[in-house]
């Protein structure tokens, strides 16, 4: 926005700065060219008056003398002739130079001649003058005056130079200007879209300044600032809601853990059912619980990194997804899935830290092993590409539908296939939530032929990106 502001008003000032100046240009090359030509015109009358009585009296003393004179004073040239074209006086002219002869022709025809167009400052031709000598009835003789227009010209070049360069100097004026008036008008919108970024990355508040730029936009930043507040302490109050709650329904989850446990052994056969049922509600409630208290920890995290306040710790992928599958080997050989990684691929040290990157791959994992079925395989690799490292968790079990990945990510969000009703439907959007905050990306895709491929990106420690 700033460059096409800047070239509307700098396309505006100099359309105003040319059409100021131009006409100036033009009217001074006018004036001085008008002014020349009468000044030669003068001359020219002079000479004409003194020939004729010269022609009269039949002694050209008097000619002669003037028309030297006036050659070496002022550098013109002038030739003077009877009816017969003979030459009567010539200083510096003959009728053989060019153009005299035709000059001549039209003076004794009573036709003055002035072969004179517009003086401009580069001008530096010989003007001819010619005239008829005598009477409009009685042509005696023509008199041609060949005059230099360099002196002229110089004097349009002075002026035009001095038009030019104040023409320049309102220019740069009117740049100065236009830079202070883009300045005073987008700066707030600058501040605004700078505001807005930080409130679409999650920054408690943001405000901007409200007194630069039109009142309009003042305004509006002022309108902003209130509602990014707003939307800021909704958000914390929120957070603290979640946090607070999960963390609170943790001690009466406990205690009531405690009991039921107890009573195992002295449940009747006909309570057993629910009772069991109590155990698996009750086992909800912690996995709620902890998946909340999960979720307000990656949104803390997520909102220090944007702040520039988190840590910047980072951790060996590869080794990350061995030990990974040691810990979760004796529940996928119970849920009848094989777990598979290559333990000797080469390290990957991502921009994350290790307890984070373990979250994202133990929710990944319990979807995999939970929901993949028996006698299905999940693999885990680990690759690294130009900045950036990905890892990748395959099965081969039923997989989703392509709507079901798209909501995959959602909050609360589970599926209704395969026995996948239980759990928080928190897993992996925690996962994804911990991945985006440090600049990676979490990306669900089908598996050829059958299953789901859960990718995560994430940019290589800096020591191994130089």
């Amino acid at each position: 926005m700033r460059r096409r502001l800047l070239l509307v008003l700098l396309t505006f000032s100099a359309i105003a700065v040319t059409a100021f100046a131009w006409p100036l240009l033009m009217t001074t090359a006018a004036e001085r060219t008008q002014r020349f030509v009468i000044s030669r015109t003068g001359d020219l009358d002079r000479f004409t008056a003194i020939a004729q009585t010269a022609l009269l009296d039949k002694d050209a003393t008097e000619l002669a003398y003037e028309a030297h004179s006036h050659h070496e004073l002022y550098g013109d040239d002038v030739i003077v002739v009877d009816a017969y074209r003979d030459v009567q006086v010539q200083a510096g002219l003959t009728l053989a130079d060019a153009g005299v002869s035709d000059a001549v022709d039209g003076a004794l025809k009573n036709q003055p001649v002035v072969a004179l167009g517009p003086l401009r400052p580069w001008s530096r031709d010989e003007v001819l003058f010619a005239a008829p000598i005598g009477t409009d009835t009685r042509v005696m003789g023509a008199v041609v005056l060949r005059s230099t227009a360099g002196n002229a010209a110089a004097d349009i070049a002075g002026q035009w130079a001095l038009i030019l360069s104040t023409a320049l100097a309102a220019a740069m004026a009117c740049v100065a200007l236009v830079q202070l008036l883009a300045r005073w008008v987008l700066r707030p919108l600058a501040e605004l879209e700078r505001g807005v970024h930080a409130v679409t990355e999650g920054r408690r508040t943001e405000d901007i300044g409200e007194r630069s730029g039109p009142p309009e936009l003042r305004v509006l930043a002022g309108l902003f600032n209130r509602m990014s507040r707003a939307v800021a302490e909704s958000a914390e109050q929120q957070r603290r809601l979640v946090a607070d709650a999960s963390h609170e329904l943790r001690s009466p989850i406990a205690r009531l853990r405690l009991p039921v446990d107890s009573l195992a052994g002295h449940i009747p056969p006909e309570g057993r059912e629910a009772y069991d049922r109590i155990v698996a509600e009750l086992g909800e409630l912690e996995s709620l619980s902890k998946s909340l208290l999960g979720m307000a920890n990656a949104d803390r995290n997520a909102l220090e990194l944007v702040a520039g306040t988190g840590d910047d710790e980072s951790c060996d992928a590869t080794e990350l997804l061995v030990e990974r599958r040691e810990a979760w080997l004796p529940t996928a050989e119970l849920a009848g899935v094989t777990l598979d990684v290559a333990e000797s691929a080469p390290p990957v040290r991502l921009a994350c830290p290790e307890t984070e990157l373990k979250q994202v791959l133990d929710a990944t994992l319990d979807n995999a092993i939970k929901y993949a079925g028996a006698d299905t395989r999940v693999r885990m690799d680990c690759t690294e590409e130009p900045g950036r490292g990905r890892l990748a968790i395959t099965d081969d079990g039923p997989g989703l539908s392509d709507q079901e990945r798209d909501y995959a990510t959602t909050r609360f969000w589970r599926s209704r296939r395969h026995g996948a009703e239980t759990g928080s439907g928190l897993g992996l959007a925690i996962a994804e939530r911990l991945v985006t905050a440090r600049g990676g990306t979490l990306r669900i895709r089908a598996n050829n032929p059958r299953g789901l491929v859960v990718e995560v990106t994430l940019p290589l420690a800096r020591e191994e990106q130089t």
